[in-house]
């Protein structure tokens, strides 16, 4: 709506100081609204980005070093009955803050039992391939919810600019009438570019005419 007000004004230019202060203000949150925009857009595509990113992540932390310690484990619990316990949970299809709390305390046990495992084929570059997985899970978590705290607070904002930009319009709106009010084609015009898209406003109709009696005059209806 504020473009079409916009636009509608700058082709029906107004002497009136306080209509052209009104003209000017829609101008101006109109301008503002396309950086919010811009923002909320920003926001989406990096929660959308995040989400995407824990998603591929997690598949390879399961498929590749969760997988290898799991059997590790499996094999050294064994002989080191104590290491049955701490392998025998792998992280699955939890939250993704569960997966990762199970998924780091996976990598901590492992890397303090590292001397162990590695009797049982443990492969030091996976055990910090899986360190370094995780440190991109958490860059992932942290893109995602800046991502929605931005966008989250770009609509806010929008809603704001757009609730700012009705009550101009409606201030508008008085003075637009009274100045098209012998042109039908303009007043339209004007209803339309006010109207926010799903509502309805009345275009006056001109005042019908009463039939005259014979030999009477022609007289608006009351």
């Amino acid at each position: 709506m504020g473009t079409r007000v916009a636009s509608f004004s700058d082709g029906q230019p107004d002497t009136d100081p306080g209509h052209t202060q009104s003209v000017a203000q829609v101008t101006e949150l109109v301008q503002q609204m396309k950086v919010v925009a811009a923002a909320q857009r920003a926001g989406l595509i990096d929660r959308r980005a995040g989400s995407a990113e824990k998603a591929r992540l997690r598949r390879e932390i399961l498929a590749g070093p969760v997988a290898h310690l799991a059997e590790v484990g499996r094999r050294a619990a064994r002989v080191e009955h104590e290491l049955g316990r701490t392998f025998r949970y792998k992280p699955g299809s939890q939250t993704y803050v569960a997966f990762l709390t199970a998924a780091r305390s996976m990598q901590s046990e492992a890397e303090s039992h590292k001397e162990v495992l590695l009797k049982y084929g443990m492969s030091e570059p996976v055990l910090a391939q899986f360190g370094e997985l995780l440190d991109q899970f958490d860059a992932a978590v942290l893109l995602g919810n800046n991502g929605r705290t931005a966008h989250k607070g770009a609509t806010q904002e929008l809603d704001a600019l757009a609730a700012d930009i009705a009550s101009v319009v409606r201030t508008m709106d008085a003075r637009n009438r009274q100045r098209f009010q012998g042109n039908a084609q303009l007043l339209g015009s004007w209803v339309s570019a006010s109207t926010v898209l799903g509502s309805k406003r009345a275009v006056p109709e001109p005042a019908p005419v009463e039939t005259p009696a014979a030999g009477g005059e022609v007289r608006p209806a009351a």
